[in-house]
């Protein structure tokens, strides 16, 4: 191992990607310490310290603030992460089903994806600027459960003074998460792995050392000893299943071009167990607050007091709410749906068919054209069913530890299913990227 290392550090052109990821990375985590314009940062702290000193939690919040690596509850200027980005990325996604327009895009090759890219950037800005309203608003509400009891703004010499502060702050977290939408792209285009799921991957890998010094802290060396042989035995159950392949054999044909034989090779055609990845619990997770930062705009300008609506009463309550039956069936069902509906926009089954049998290719026992792709389709659909459960059960599970053991800390969040199986999957696919580049310099890779 260390003479691979060695040898990707010798090499140039992967040191100089490496190191501007890394300074990305480091850019990322010091914005995420910046308070934003107007913020009562010494309130705002005290009030994250007696969090942490006690067994409180924020419920929903927990979860995004561990994407974002804390900032989100330091009202900080990189708050909103890339969340807004990936909700929009979501809703793109969605419209290639619904409007001819953009599946037209999709199938237009590299430019059709970088129009939808550039769609997917303009609604990033918009969701940015209605995700920081929600934050600013959920956070200076006196009854809200984001921060309870602290006065987030100064009111200063009058209410005015406030609402410029507010305003402010809304302005400075929307032009954060742009400013890492565009982070993001860099590292994706000069650095190495994925730079959005990069971004999170330190963002979680960041909240590890605190969340793990708070259970020690308040529940004792057994207690965390648990929780780390317990996030241990996740990690080698998720770097097992993300491993794992169904292996279809694929036999071309031999062909005489002139004098030369061309074809006559067997391989195969690599299909994953989990097909989509980390991408659903992201999806999901990102998804799932959308309806509470909407809510609390609407209560804010209507000036909701006492009198609260059905949705107030009941949707809300579990939404914000992990530990709720309901909230742990929702986020089930959407990492379900989201595994399906990402897995049908990526493969197609009738194109991997028509190329197989435009190059020659088939399935030993298997006609080419229709009937191959309507093996593919099966063939998937059990390698989802399988996949989709299997994220489904390992997200939940800080949900249930929370309902059954831990009485509503969001404490074991970093050594959860959702956080260990994003550290995992990252982790695996910005390695696979790194030995692939190895070998295309005759370099032996990491992974044997």
């Amino acid at each position: 191992m260390s003479s691979r290392i060695a040898a990707t550090w010798k090499n140039k052109e992967l040191r100089r990607k490496i190191l501007f990821t890394l300074g990305i990375i480091i850019l990322y985590r010091i914005g995420a310490q910046i308070p934003s314009p107007g913020v009562n940062y010494t309130a705002v702290k005290a009030a994250l310290d007696n969090m942490q000193s006690s067994d409180g939690s924020n419920g929903v919040y927990q979860l995004i603030n561990l994407f974002s690596g804390g900032a989100l509850l330091q009202l900080s200027i990189f708050a909103l992460g890339i969340m807004p980005y990936i909700t929009a990325s979501i809703i793109v996604q969605l419209l290639t089903v619904v409007i001819p327009r953009f599946e037209e895009l999709k199938k237009e090759g590299q430019s059709g994806q970088t129009k939808m890219t550039q769609y997917t950037r303009y609604l990033t800005v918009a969701l940015a600027l209605l995700q920081s309203a929600g934050v600013v608003a959920m956070a200076a509400s006196p009854n809200s459960q984001f921060l309870p009891g602290v006065q987030v703004f100064d009111a200063g010499e009058g209410d005015g003074i406030q609402i410029l502060e507010m305003v402010t702050a809304i302005l400075v977290m929307t032009a954060g998460a742009i400013l890492l939408m565009w982070l993001g792209e860099l590292v994706s285009e000069r650095g190495i792995g994925n730079g959005m799921s990069l971004l999170i991957f330190a963002g979680i890998a960041s909240r590890m050392p605190v969340e793990g010094s708070a259970i020690l802290r308040q529940s004792g060396g057994f207690r965390f000893a648990a929780v780390v042989i317990a996030a241990l035995f996740i990690i080698i159950a998720v770097t097992f299943v993300e491993q794992g392949q169904r292996r279809i054999p694929v036999q071309y044909a031999k062909r005489m071009v002139g004098r030369r034989m061309y074809g006559g090779a067997s391989t195969y055609l690599p299909l994953k167990v989990c097909q989509a990845g980390v991408i659903p619990v992201i999806f999901a997770s990102s998804l799932i607050y959308v309806p509470v930062l909407i809510t609390t705009i609407v209560q804010q300008a209507q000036g909701t007091g006492e009198q609260a609506s059905w949705w107030d009463k009941h949707v809300m309550t579990w939404l914000t709410q992990p530990s709720t039956w309901q909230y742990t069936l929702l986020y089930f069902i959407l990492i379900i749906f989201f595994s399906y509906f990402y897995v049908s926009v990526q493969f197609d089954p009738t194109e991997q068919a028509d190329n197989m049998k435009k190059y020659g290719g088939f399935i030993p026992g298997i006609r080419p054209g229709r009937p191959t792709a309507e093996y593919l389709g099966f063939v998937m659909n059990r390698l989802l069913l399988v996949g989709s459960l299997y994220l489904a059960v390992i997200a939940i599970l800080p949900n249930l530890l929370i309902s059954i053991g831990s009485g509503g800390s969001g404490h074991n969040f970093p050594f959860g299913g959702t956080a260990v199986l994003i550290l995992v999957s990252v982790g695996l696919d910005t390695i696979k990227q790194l030995e692939s580049q190895q070998m295309q310099r005759n370099y032996e890779g990491f992974l044997k």
